[in-house]
């Protein structure tokens, strides 16, 4: 198989965790039929604020452990969607450790190494959420390195946490294709110096036009082509 373009030159391939490799939205899923109509608010509502709480910390000076805002996240959702059950925390929690990774990641990760690149997670999950995660999901066989932003101390898009990759790897920069849903984290990887790809499932609309994106794929089997 020919290298694509965007891989000429790489050692690494680098993915973030969350809405990357994993579908953050698979634990309400999951219980799509207690948690009723909200369903997709309040899965939306769990993400948004997860993330929001990284960023403000961050902006702060402060960390706290991924997990915990995961959880400070879905209590805020369920008081956002009162029409949502509260018993049904104990088991949305329990689902997140576990979320179903996306059928074409294996593969895709396999098909990266036989191409002789290393591959990676660079999470804002904890060490022990990630373990939990990538165990869940079968896919340590496919990972040179499962990377939490903990040692660091602070939430991605500070350069400390991208830091940690080149650490890690041995590799420089400009030699890791960084690949994520995030846009924001995206643009923290163009800011960093990465070769950023986005995974654009969604079909979102472009932001951030002065940290663009290398290359915009629709799943991360197109890293292939």
């Amino acid at each position: 198989m020919p290298t694509p373009d965007i891989l000429i030159g790489a050692r690494a391939v680098v993915f973030d965790a969350y809405g990357t490799l994993l579908d953050v939205h698979s634990a309400v899923q999951r219980h799509a039929g207690s948690v009723g109509p909200d369903a997709k608010p309040l899965s939306d509502t769990w993400r948004q604020k997860q993330l929001e709480y990284s960023w403000v910390l961050s902006l702060c000076g402060r960390y706290t452990a991924f997990w915990t805002l995961t959880e400070r996240a879905l209590d805020y959702a369920l008081a956002r969607h009162p029409n949502v059950d509260p018993s049904l925390r104990p088991a949305l929690l329990e689902a997140y450790r576990r979320l179903d990774a996306y059928p074409e990641v294996p593969a895709t990760l396999d098909a990266l190494r036989t191409q002789g690149l290393k591959t990676a997670i660079l999470s804002n999950g904890d060490t022990a959420m990630l373990e939990m995660a990538v165990s869940s999901a079968a896919l340590h066989d496919h990972l040179d390195a499962v990377l939490s932003v903990d040692p660091a101390g602070v939430f991605k898009t500070s350069p400390r946490a991208y830091d940690l990759a080149l650490e890690r790897l041995g590799v420089d920069r400009r030699e890791i294709v960084f690949v994520s849903s995030n846009r924001w984290d995206v643009a923290g990887a163009a800011a960093y110096g990465f070769t950023p790809v986005w995974v654009n499932r969604t079909r979102q609309p472009e932001e951030y036009p002065d940290l663009a994106p290398v290359q915009v794929i629709d799943s991360l089997g197109a890293l292939l082509r």
